[in-house]
């Protein structure tokens, strides 16, 4: 399942949603993200995330569909967020289901690695020096090769 949306979502209900009426998963494992209130030395008042509908629906499909087939997936959830966010805010979902642990682990970190660099979205950061777009970050593009080695 992967959602675009501006409203905040509700990670027990996303998690009892995936697990409904299954007996095939053993193990589930979650990441949310949060806007943070710095970078660096300066204080964050508000991160705006623009997408490419369409475009980032598609690019998100692709990496939930490559960790099931990874690591053996009965399910997999991606939920980001676009909009004006407060520090504090959820940003990010990603939920891996499968039948062991170690998949599951291994499949949440694949979707959050992978998506951070290539699913289309743009970070506006608004603070005391005004509005300044994020630009990639090395850890991140690193963090992806990982598993383009594996």
């Amino acid at each position: 399942m992967i959602r675009i949306q501006a409203e905040p979502f509700d990670t027990a209900a996303e998690l009892a949603a995936l697990r409904a009426g299954r007996s095939d998963i053993g193990a589930c494992v979650s990441f949310t993200g949060s806007v943070r209130d710095h970078t660096g030395a300066e204080k964050i008042g508000q991160l705006t995330l623009e997408h490419y509908p369409g475009m980032t629906e598609s690019a998100l499909a692709q990496i939930a569909e490559n960790a099931a087939s990874r690591f053996g997936l009965n399910g997999a959830v991606i939920i980001h967020r676009v909009g004006a966010l407060a520090p504090g805010e959820d940003i990010v979902l990603v939920i891996a289901a499968a039948a062991h642990r170690d998949a599951a682990f291994e499949g949440a970190r694949f979707m959050i690695d992978t998506l951070k660099t290539d699913a289309p979205f743009w970070k506006k950061e608004t603070g005391p020096s005004g509005d300044t777009w994020v630009d990639p970050r090395a850890e991140d593009d690193a963090a992806r090769d990982r598993w383009r080695k594996e």
